[in-house]
């Protein structure tokens, strides 16, 4: 099946808001067998609205959109899908019954203006939105598929996961798509391609190389008759760039360092302290979004500066000697707040923090230490001057060292 997405709302136009909607929509796509042909961006105009419905049915099978289900003059995703279809809106009573009941709840009327919301053609039939007051849309005509869903993403991304992903998934019944996502950190893009370049260029299965903040992506698309051939064909992919790549694969499918290293943490009891420079807290912010982090994350300190290194434990002695930015200085840090938060481990980095040099070094430069007071790991970074870069990528590269110690000392 060939699809579309279109995101639609002039703030995306203007640049006010980015979509992000379209990306995370089409990184689900492949599973279930779809084929991405087209992305576009749409302003709040009515006729320009209309044409695109009526150019991407001729073109799609499906047609996913985001945005313009508000209930504000400028929301014109539902007004457009009807002057495409020919078909006239009628406000539904139980929709209308429902919004009053979300006001309600929320101590307030609901406003006139969120009868629009309530409105469905006869070729329509609702997705339930459990996150906000715009329902969704699944319109059907003449075998083509347009699929409505409200502009938050998260708002979006509930209504994919819940309502639309498990119908769709229904439409697909003569093949099954089954995926895998090997993760790795440590060799460049162009370097892996190398390395495994005889996968590439194969229909099915399907290997995609991608770069991320975490490091080359590759995922294997396999479809066939049964999910037991789809596995069979994956399989011997998987092996090669495990034989070839295994020393820098860190994690598989929708994991992320701070799930795999959580994950190596908790199974085999180990406790863990953070001291960051350079990152502005990034480092212990990523550790925290792991819902079980406090059962081993013994605390986190952020420094900018000499002064608030020394404050916090580290020798004096060491920082003139070797620099703040430095390795030695990295692996001073970690052994640190190992030792004053009584952890296991101890992750540190260091860095210049921008905007421009420090210590005479260049924005850009970073040092990772982790330490469990007996085995230290090291890492130098170099990464392009932007702070933005710098606050992803050194976490993640962290998080991902910190893992494997950890498999190193068990």
């Amino acid at each position: 099946m060939k699809a579309e997405i279109m995101g639609i709302g002039t703030e995306l136009l203007m640049g006010e808001l980015t979509d992000t909607n379209s990306s995370w929509i089409a990184s689900r796509l492949p599973a279930l067998g779809i084929e991405l042909q087209w992305v576009s961006i749409i302003g709040d105009d009515l006729p320009r609205l209309t044409e695109a419905f009526k150019n991407g049915m001729k073109r799609s099978d499906i047609i996913f959109t985001t945005g313009g289900l508000g209930p504000t003059q400028d929301d014109l995703t539902r007004e457009a899908i009807a002057a495409a279809f020919d078909e006239t809106s009628v406000i539904q009573q139980e929709v209308v019954d429902k919004l009053e009941r979300y006001f309600a709840a929320r101590g307030t009327p609901m406003p006139q203006h969120n009868l629009k919301q309530a409105n469905l053609i006869p070729s329509a039939k609702w997705v339930v939105n459990n996150n906000g007051t715009a329902p969704g849309w699944w319109a059907e005509r003449d075998g083509k598929i347009i699929i409505c869903m409200p502009g938050p993403p998260g708002e979006n991304h509930s209504m994919w996961e819940e309502q639309v992903e498990p119908e769709l998934a229904k439409l697909i019944e003569d093949e099954v798509t089954i995926t895998r996502n090997i993760k790795t950190m440590g060799m460049s893009e162009g370097a892996v391609d190398e390395v495994i370049s005889e996968f590439f260029g194969i229909e099915n299965p399907y290997l995609g190389i991608y770069s991320k903040a975490d490091g080359i992506h590759l995922r294997v698309i396999a479809r066939a008759k049964d999910s037991q051939s789809a596995q069979a064909m994956i399989a011997p992919v998987e092996q090669a760039i495990h034989e070839r790549l295994g020393e820098y694969v860190w994690g598989y499918d929708d994991e992320t360092p701070e799930q795999s290293a959580g994950k190596s943490l908790t199974e085999k009891g180990l406790t863990l302290a953070v001291m960051e420079m350079c990152t502005g807290g990034s480092l212990t912010n990523a550790i925290t979004n792991v819902s079980n982090s406090s059962s081993y994350l013994k605390g986190g300190i952020v420094a900018f500066d000499g002064k608030a290194l020394s404050a916090s434990g580290v020798p004096t002695a060491d920082l003139k000697q070797h620099g703040v930015v430095s390795q030695q200085t990295a692996n001073v840090m970690a052994e640190t707040v190992r030792r004053n938060l009584n952890a296991d481990l101890g992750l540190a980095v260091t860095g210049v923090p921008g905007p421009g040099e420090f210590e005479g070094k260049p924005l850009g430069l970073a040092y990772i230490a982790v330490t469990n007071g007996e085995k230290t790991r090291e890492m130098e970074m170099r990464l392009p001057p932007r702070q933005v870069t710098i606050k992803r990528r050194v976490p993640n590269q962290a998080l991902i060292e910190l893992r494997r110690l950890i498999e190193e000392i068990s």
